[in-house]
């Protein structure tokens, strides 16, 4: 199939992402890279390298993009903004909106976590749930902006926000001192994907991007593989954070560019990352923020041997999931 038609609006650049890393709210910069061999001898890697953006005030790497994208629009620009979101973005908005004096209405879909809701709404955002999914929640927010409620923003669809992602990558670079062989990046939207290809070609050119999609939610992953939009009809899995059925076509020309590939990962192989992270680590992280580890664990010999980094890109659990898949973080409190 042909490739998808270009998009007349900027690409994120290096140079871009190094401003942003220069710009963007500290509070969200400067995350650990925890180089740890009791994690890579359990992948079977030669090194293993984890970006750890669960710190920060909202949990998520997602206020790096919002900030920055923020930190673009007019300073007398008070026009409402409409998102939608699962609800690390949303934080991420809400965060930035808020330091800045925006009005913000978030959709998310009824059966979103009511920790990332409850988030969201501590943080200034009006958020009204309906719809199954996120795709259907995101639906919602496009028809709200159509009918005058305010600037739609999209993650994954905006240049600002994947070089605002790709910050991740600029500081990784700067934390090892050598390039990693292959960084393995969760993959929803695609705005991280995106970001941090975009800096990793550019400093570590020799290093393969591959990009993690969840096995329940395949629509970014077959459309990247078939260059062709590829809607489904669910996504079914675990990691909200990834589960996407209808396709960003920016992200996807984006990721075209700088990533080498684009694999899939069963839920089993995320709640087993999720626990070795938490048991190498001490990290506490959502499904979609163990989904790179969760490509070495389904498919350990493509790995072996490697010099491996992945982010671990969120860390917002309802104490349900904690227990259910965590259950010694949530008697240690965590």
């Amino acid at each position: 199939m042909r490739d998808l038609p270009p998009s007349r609006r900027p690409l994120p650049t290096a140079e871009g992402i190094e401003r942003a890393a220069r710009a963007i709210d500290p509070v969200f910069t400067g995350s650990p890279a925890h180089d740890s061999a009791e994690l890579a001898k359990a992948l079977g890697v030669r090194r293993a390298v984890v970006k750890d953006e669960t710190g920060n005030p909202i949990r998520s790497f997602k206020g790096r993009g919002a900030d920055w994208f923020m930190a673009h629009l007019p300073a007398d620009d008070t026009e409402p903004l409409v998102t939608a979101s699962v609800g690390n973005f949303g934080q991420g908005m809400a965060y930035a909106a808020r330091r800045r004096g925006r009005a913000l209405t978030v959709f998310a879909a009824e059966n979103a976590s009511p920790v990332k809701v409850a988030a969201m709404r501590r943080l200034g955002a009006e958020v009204r749930l309906g719809g199954r999914d996120f795709d259907e929640a995101r639906a919602r927010a496009i028809a709200h902006a159509r009918a005058g409620g305010g600037r739609l923003v999209t993650d994954g669809d905006e240049p600002r926000i994947a070089e605002g992602a790709g910050t991740i990558a600029w500081e990784l670079t700067r934390q090892v001192a050598d390039p990693l062989e292959v960084l393995l990046v969760p993959l929803g939207n695609g705005a991280l994907a995106g970001g941090v290809g975009t800096w990793i070609k550019h400093a570590w050119p020799g290093t393969r991007v591959i990009a993690v999609a969840a096995e329940g939610a395949p629509a970014m992953a077959r459309s990247w593989h078939e260059h062709a939009l590829i809607t489904t009809p669910t996504a079914d899995t675990i990691a909200d954070g990834i589960a996407v059925r209808v396709p960003i076509p920016y992200a996807l020309q984006v990721m075209r560019r700088c990533v080498d590939d684009v694999v899939v990962v069963p839920d089993e192989a995320i709640v087993a990352a999720m626990r070795l992270l938490h048991r190498t680590l001490g990290l506490v992280t959502e499904p979609a923020g163990a989904a790179g580890a969760a490509a070495v664990l389904a498919d350990p010999a493509a790995f072996a041997g490697l010099s491996v980094g992945t982010v671990a890109c969120g860390a917002n659990l309802t104490d349900d999931r904690l227990r259910r898949w965590l259950p010694q973080a949530a008697r240690c409190g965590g």
